[in-house]
């Protein structure tokens, strides 16, 4: 079986081609359900604000109806997906998982949410049955791989995110963010990694709204904000000089019209506003308001940049481990081309034997002598089972197909001095 990954991500794609790909969690097994029944015998789908990825197990590497699927299913013209698509195979598609879920492929190098949004996404096609022998395997060995990387490199010892990219840029608009108000949209991990900074960064005030009040209160209990729906937003949305988004919702929760309104309100009090989510939660017209700035995930690069030049040597090392890594699953993943062989041979052996040890005991029940019952069968099993590899041995000899003869000394550990 051949390992596969295909999609796109935060280097390859823009975000209005990212958001137009994303899966809905609720619909999640019907896709994977979906790719198996596009010739994947293993599926299992990664989706992030920065990318999507499909991890397949294939019979015949043959990666095109995957790829129509994909584009089919998210209503995307091929032209339009085809230039900002990756596909890995083989040992290529294992160091791509390795080093994504390490964090070295992320927005933010060394990031760790992804780690825990790749045990989801293992974790739902494994509930769907859509994981086997291959993905399986390749999950748990990239999740091993992940946790050396953390405890063997500094990839993850400064407090660097897009979370904290958000609060650091927010940072540099205000002088000071214990004079502000922020309000966090969504209740996500990624909304609660900003709540965390921004208690730590001293915030005046923190509201949090949710669709689920119980969750936003849930967060308000731990960094001291206030809990509220998402149909109180427009109550206070202008008292919010600090606007950060992250939900799943596939529609925009902020509008135009809404902000607007806020703006009057505030006497056109500059607001700063993150959307962090993929499909966006603000519409892209707000960023023409004046007062606004709205920032996308993608805008946060250049800060992100600024905070990981100390996890470039951990980087380094971590490329070493993974490499050590891939060599060793791949060795793995060749041991299975064995096993069929492995299987015949283990089978024709014990018919062989099955059949001596009857015939042995026909003669004890004879009444023949034990020892001489027990040396015909040894002799007997042994002549058995050397004549078919002799004969082919005799030929390769007559062929002179020394490789084979070699490979046979090699298969039986024969001492190359014996006669």
């Amino acid at each position: 079986m051949h390992l596969v990954t295909l999609g796109i991500n935060h280097k390859t794609a823009p975000l209005s081609l990212r958001e137009r790909a994303t899966f809905d969690p609720e619909t999640l097994p019907q896709a994977l359900e979906a790719m198996t029944a596009q010739g994947a015998d293993e599926a299992t789908i990664l989706s992030t604000c920065n990318r999507t990825e499909l991890y397949c197990g294939l019979e015949n590497n043959a990666t095109d109806p995957l790829v129509a699927w994909f584009c089919n299913y998210h209503k995307l013209p091929l032209r339009t997906v085809r230039p900002h698509l990756y596909v890995h195979s083989g040992r290529l598609a294992v160091a791509h998982a390795f080093r994504v879920a390490s964090g070295l492929d992320s927005l933010v190098l060394g990031e760790p949410q992804i780690l825990g949004q790749m045990k989801s996404a293992f974790a739902a096609a494994h509930r769907a049955g859509t994981t086997g022998k291959i993905l399986n395997r390749l999950f748990q060995h990239t999740f091993s791989v992940a946790k050396q990387v953390r405890t063997n490199t500094a990839i993850g010892a400064n407090a660097v995110s897009v979370a904290f990219a958000a609060v650091s840029l927010a940072r540099r608009i205000f002088d000071k963010l214990s004079n502000q108000t922020v309000l966090l949209i969504g209740a996500g991990e990624m909304i609660e990694l900003a709540a965390r900074h921004l208690k730590e960064q001293g915030i005046g005030r923190m509201i949090v709204a949710n669709r689920t009040v119980e969750r936003a209160s849930s967060l308000g209990d731990i960094y001291g904000a206030q809990a509220i729906s998402l149909l109180e937003l427009p109550d206070h949305l202008s008292s919010a000089d600090i606007v950060i988004s992250c939900t799943a919702s596939l529609l925009p929760i902020l509008g135009k019209g809404a902000v607007e309104s806020a703006l009057k309100a505030r006497k056109h009090k500059p607001m700063f506003l993150v959307d962090l989510a993929v499909p966006r939660d603000i519409e892209v017209e707000v960023g023409d308001l004046s007062d606004v700035y709205l920032y996308s995930i993608d805008d946060l690069k250049d800060v992100i940049e600024e905070n990981i030049q100390s996890r470039q040597a951990a980087a380094r090392q971590a490329e070493t481990i993974i490499e050590g890594e891939v060599i060793q699953f791949m060795r793995w993943v060749r041991s299975l081309d064995s096993v069929p062989t492995v299987r015949a041979l283990r089978s024709a052996t014990e018919s062989l034997r099955d059949l001596e040890l009857e015939r042995a005991q026909r003669a004890l029940e004879r009444g023949e002598p034990a020892d001489q019952v027990l040396l015909r069968f040894a002799h007997s099993l042994t002549n058995k089972f050397m004549h078919p590899p002799s004969t082919v041995l005799r030929e390769a000899d007559a062929e002179g197909n020394t490789d084979l003869i070699g490979a046979a000394r090699a298969l039986f550990r024969l001492d190359d001095k014996a006669p």
